[in-house]
């Protein structure tokens, strides 16, 4: 017994060398290609020889001996599930869910919240305005909807100076819903978190707005009527497992 445990220990021990020494070899490679990426997370993916790698929003598959890297959509024939796409929600889920409640312009239905969307918004985008003029279909169906700013034409822009004052407004739930009806909003500065939202949604992918994500890190692209996404989101919680 006592052998067949030392056997055992020496098999883990060496399984753990292995892995390291990938590991070792895959941040190597790496930082000949991006010397100044911070990786996240290196472990095995779908592909034998291959491992995943996350660094931010950033997600590749590089071969174990660090020679070959693969950037793209890697499917599952089978089910036809995106695996890469899956991975990356997780990401982003991870990454949305460290925001504080504090850093977000929250509208919240008056009954049951049944789903939850985050939403990358810009004050100017036309779409943006049309998902807000439904802010009340959205709620009277259960959807609390979390802003998010991303002025699309960067920080110091006459977007990002209508979010600070927004944001900024004694209260921010009506200075959102009248600057979205094409009113100036009263110019105002203070402590905002508008910057760091404009960097996030870079980092999560966002390159036009409205940005829908999600409670599980999915991102819907522009806007969807309210009704219609209610449905996308009843579907996307069966389909979610253990649900």
């Amino acid at each position: 017994m006592t052998k067949f445990l030392t056997v055992i220990s020496l098999l883990a021990a060496a399984t753990v060398s292995v892995a390291q020494d990938v590991e070792d070899t895959i941040r190597k490679a790496l930082s000949t290609l991006a010397p100044n990426l911070t990786v996240d997370s290196i472990k095995d993916s779908p592909i034998e020889g291959y491992q995943e790698v996350m660094a931010g929003s950033l997600l590749v598959y590089i071969s174990n001996d660090g020679k070959y890297l693969l950037d793209g959509q890697l499917i599952e024939v089978a089910t036809r599930r995106n695996l890469t796409e899956g991975a990356r929600s997780v990401i982003r889920k991870n990454q949305l869910d460290a925001l504080p409640d504090t850093d977000l312009i929250v509208f919240s239905p008056e009954g049951e919240t049944k789903h939850t969307i985050t939403v990358f918004t810009d004050i100017d985008c036309g779409y943006c305005r049309k998902l807000h003029q439904e802010i009340e279909q959205y709620n009277e169906l259960g959807i609390a909807v979390s802003y998010l700013f991303f002025p699309r034409s960067g920080v110091g822009s006459n977007s990002h100076v209508k979010a600070v004052s927004v944001w900024c407004a004694d209260d921010s739930n009506d200075a959102m819903t009248l600057a979205k009806s094409g009113a100036e909003p009263t110019p105002r500065v203070c402590t905002n978190p508008v910057e760091a939202h404009y960097e996030m949604g870079k980092g999560l992918g966002v390159t036009g707005t409205p940005a829908l994500f999600t409670e599980d890190g999915t991102l819907i692209s522009g806007y969807v009527p309210a009704a219609d996404l209610l449905i996308r989101l009843d579907q996307m919680t069966i389909n979610t497992p253990n649900s």
